[in-house]
């Protein structure tokens, strides 16, 4: 077995074997880390790695299995206060050679349920997966332990706060539908 591909620089296609699986190890170098901890607006970012294999999908496709492991840091929503979070995330990425151009595509086009469809390019840039991957893999709302969330209203001045629905506008609309479905009567 050949050692695992460990640069964060895009793999030439023409170097895949259809025949055996290319394997990639990655943990970024403290300049890389802080890039990435920049652009995704980190307060940290340690134990980064991504590895795992791109192997041949019939005849001209190619899919990438790999794990995503890293211990992020991120502001509290409601606090500001620093949340560390351990992200273990399976990626799959599927590399398709038959892909619309953008001339054939009509105005809209229907988005595949499947996300991880990708057309497949000369290169394929394992940089730009670990990020994106690490990107959606982000708590969208961190909160640390002691975060109490924020009970605002927004009322006028003496009015009472909305508890429930008011019951009478429903009833008041299902007289209606009533009367509706007699003929008006």
């Amino acid at each position: 077995m050949s050692t695992p591909h460990s640069k964060l620089t895009p793999i030439s296609v023409s170097r895949l074997s259809p025949k055996a699986p290319y394997a990639f190890d990655l943990h970024p170098a403290e300049a890389e880390l802080s890039r990435l901890q920049s652009e995704l607006g980190l307060l940290g970012l340690r134990k980064l790695r991504f590895s795992g294999d791109i192997s041949a999908d019939g005849a001209s496709d190619w899919v990438l299995q790999a794990t995503l492991g890293a211990t992020v840091v991120q502001p509290c929503v409601v606090t500001l206060d620093p949340v560390t979070t351990r992200i273990d995330d399976h990626v799959t990425r599927r590399f398709l050679k038959s892909w619309p151009e953008e001339a054939d595509l009509a105005e809209e086009v229907e988005m595949p349920e499947d996300d991880s469809l990708e057309p497949l390019g000369d290169t394929i840039n394992l940089a730009a997966i670990l990020q994106e991957a690490l990107a959606l893999a982000l708590p969208a709302y961190p909160r640390s332990p002691d975060a109490e969330a924020d009970m605002t209203q927004a009322r006028p001045a003496g009015a009472a706060p909305i508890t429930s629905i008011d019951e009478s506008g429903l009833s008041a609309l299902s007289d209606l539908k009533k009367k509706l479905e007699k003929g008006g009567e």
